[in-house]
């Protein structure tokens, strides 16, 4: 059926599009991916072939955002712990010493602030944080000022002042490994490092050791290099991080709006109109 298919839908990085699957597909005109993140496809492998590409943004900043606003809370008042101490067979009273981290007042400190990174922000605001950003564009002086966000132009500097570090960007040669050892080490060490963008943003072995050594005092992670991690990672053996199987976009509301949106594109291109979410090979 290879000369009938003219669009591919992708789910969860499947199918996996490579150079032999473009070849048996002679008239394929679109495809669309189920999310915002681009970086399991060769863009110019695909564009070679006079295919389009297209993601669905639109479909998915507020649910991702609003995981991303669950992953600091949960770390910053210590969740997973103390629901496991909770459901302890062996619990006779609330130990008092587990404190947490008070959010309103704290400093969140954004790095990638496209749409996510926005209605994360937005979402921040409400809870009384102080917010810093840093993004390659800076946002307007009104964007800004509606969300009461400051432009940090080295994330250095952000890195150095922030309680709370966000990650929001796409992973690319440049972003790959974008918090190291170095970046960990000029973070406060009562900071939370929180990823929501791509497990290979972070060097996961200098994480370890910063929250093994109290370099910095938590992490949370929605995604890993890989997915899932393997079982004798030494990530998975510490009690200051929170680990969550990429859960960025799976609502069931959410889920249907990615179809709605992938569908919408899809229909374009095969009408031969501008594709609403066109994403073009850098």
């Amino acid at each position: 059926v290879g000369k009938k298919v003219q669009a591919i839908y992708l789910w969860w990085h499947k199918p996996v599009i490579d150079k032999e699957l473009l070849q048996s597909l002679p008239n394929l005109k679109v495809i669309a991916n189920s999310g915002v993140g681009m970086d399991h496809l060769d863009l110019k492998l695909v564009a070679s072939f006079g295919v389009k590409m297209a993601n669905a943004p639109r479909a998915v900043s507020s649910t991702t955002a609003d995981t991303a606003m669950a992953l600091l809370l949960a770390s910053a008042r210590r969740l997973v712990e103390v629901h496991n101490i909770a459901i302890s067979p062996s619990i006779e009273y609330c130990e008092a010493d587990i404190l947490g981290v008070k959010v309103a007042g704290a400093t969140l400190g954004i790095i990638g602030m496209g749409s996510i990174g926005y209605k994360i922000a937005l979402r921040a605001k409400a809870f009384e944080m102080n917010i810093l950003y840093h993004n390659r564009t800076r946002r307007n002086t009104q964007e800004e000022q509606a969300v009461g966000a400051t432009y940090c132009k080295k994330m250095d500097s952000l890195l150095q002042q922030a309680d709370f570090v966000m990650l929001v960007v796409s992973l690319t040669p440049q972003t790959h490994k974008l918090i190291g050892r170095r970046e960990l080490e000029l973070m406060k060490p009562t900071a939370t490092l929180i990823n929501i963008s791509r497990g290979a943003v972070v060097d996961q072995e200098a994480l370890a050791a910063a929250l093994q050594t109290g370099v910095i005092q938590a992490a949370a992670l929605d995604v890993t290099s890989p997915e899932p991690l393997p079982r004798d990672h030494p990530l998975l053996k510490l009690k200051n991080i929170i680990i969550t199987p990429h859960l960025g976009i799976k609502t069931d509301k959410a889920t249907y709006t990615i179809t709605e949106e992938a569908v919408e594109n899809i229909l374009a291109a095969l009408s031969g109109l501008p594709l609403p979410s066109e994403v073009l090979p850098s």
